[in-house]
């Protein structure tokens, strides 16, 4: 990258200095530019403005809405990749030591993503999700980026048939009370347990392992050529063209797909179920023409496929915007630094949300809020990466891996 006045490339072994990413040198400035654009997203869903306000600002909070979860579990794949090993994979006791680090932090994640939702907050945490998702791909660390790709392809085209079927079974017996009974995660968390890790939650694993996958492969690229870039911007926009279209036309060329949505979610407005969360995230199993669309909580095909294709689009462009900013990057800095203590940033606005009393279900959600939240957050983490290498929650996490070193 030539054109940006920054450091070189920072080596594999430079992964382990945060949880989520890598030290924003070089062209690793993007990757924290697209980790920044998640987070503020996940403050637009949570406390924005909602998207019925319509014009301009109502489509910007509806494309907020499940993307930004969605772009935030594809960097999670490139940061399995940081950890263990770029560009090729770590092997021999380098490789067993990644592995026990990723371990760790998956353990930790989903330790404080359970402490989170004991704050009784209207946010869906995902930490927990999380952390599982990166034991589930952590087998994989060393395919190539093809196989990678082929992957989250099929796993994308199945998993999703394979979850509708199992939630109308959970919502059909009650063998999953037993299951869950049976289940010390459920008993320690008082959830439902791995039931609800990879059938019943907000980011069910069987529908989110395409989007961690996705970004092991994206990792997997070199991302120093323009070729590359463009390439997978333009992939990014071909998926979600095949995401969005396609349910679309499935909605509106199937006979009575519509009204099917329609009954599946008692009244939801099919009609936008193709890309908008208007329609609702629960449907009565029973109904198969759910499948069909595209909302991004909806756990289809389709909406895997879109959200995926808004990701790497977005992850693309954040990579050429640094290529072409050049020494003008340094614009982009306080965007980067939330980037960069992404953990801090995120558990950060949910104990803010907390603490000024949005646990009782009002509708508070404001522009002006949404941009203090921004703002707040972009000053607090520029001034803190002035003088700090890691975010608080960064540091700890990193220091919490390092048994991972007794490893032999």
């Amino acid at each position: 990258m030539g054109h940006v006045s920054a450091p070189a490339v920072p080596s594999a072994t430079t992964a382990d200095d945060s949880p989520f990413r890598a030290p924003s040198t070089g062209r690793m400035i993007g990757l924290d530019l697209a980790r920044g654009l998640a987070i503020l997203g996940m403050f637009a869903a949570h406390v924005g403005p909602d998207p019925s306000v319509g014009g301009p600002l109502g489509w910007v909070m509806e494309v907020a809405r499940g993307r930004s979860s969605a772009l935030f579990a594809l960097l999670a794949g490139f940061t399995l990749v940081l950890l263990t090993g770029r560009p090729r994979p770590r092997t021999g006791r380098g490789g067993r030591q990644a592995i026990g680090r990723v371990l760790i932090r998956a353990a930790l994640l989903m330790a404080l993503g359970y402490a989170l939702v004991l704050l009784d907050t209207d946010v869906d945490v995902i930490l927990s999700f999380y952390g599982l998702l990166l034991v589930l791909a952590l087998p994989l660390y060393r395919l190539s980026a093809g196989a990678l790709a082929l992957v989250a392809a099929s796993t994308a085209l199945v998993l999703p048939q394979v979850l509708y079927l199992l939630r109308a079974a959970v919502d059909g017996g009650d063998w999953s009370d037993a299951v869950v009974g049976l289940d010390p995660l459920a008993r320690i968390t008082g959830s439902d347990g791995f039931l609800e890790l990879f059938v019943t939650g907000e980011y069910p694993a069987l529908t989110w392992f395409p989007f961690i996958v996705a970004g092991m492969a994206v990792a997997r690229l070199d991302l120093s050529r323009r070729d590359v870039l463009t390439n997978l911007a333009c992939t990014g926009g071909a998926l979600a063209v095949i995401g969005y279209g396609g349910s679309w036309l499935a909605l509106h060329a199937i006979p009575g797909a519509q009204a099917a949505v329609s009954a599946a979610t008692d009244g939801g407005p099919a009609a936008s179920a193709w890309w908008s969360d208007a329609v609702g995230e629960e449907f009565a199993p029973g109904h198969p023409a759910w499948l069909l669309v595209a909302s991004p909580h909806s756990q289809t095909t389709w909406s895997v496929v879109g959200n995926t294709g808004v990701a790497l689009a977005v992850l693309a462009g954040c990579f050429i915007a640094v290529q072409f900013a050049g020494p003008r990057v340094r614009l982009l800095a306080p965007l980067a630094a939330v980037g960069s203590i992404s953990l801090t940033a995120y558990v950060g606005h949910i104990f803010a949300i907390r603490l000024l009393g949005t646990v009782d279900g009002e509708d508070w959600a404001a522009l002006s809020v949404l941009l203090g939240f921004a703002v707040v957050a972009m000053a607090t983490a520029f001034l803190w990466t002035r003088f700090f290498r890691r975010g608080p929650l960064e540091y700890l996490l990193y220091n919490a891996t390092k048994p991972a070193r007794w490893i032999g």
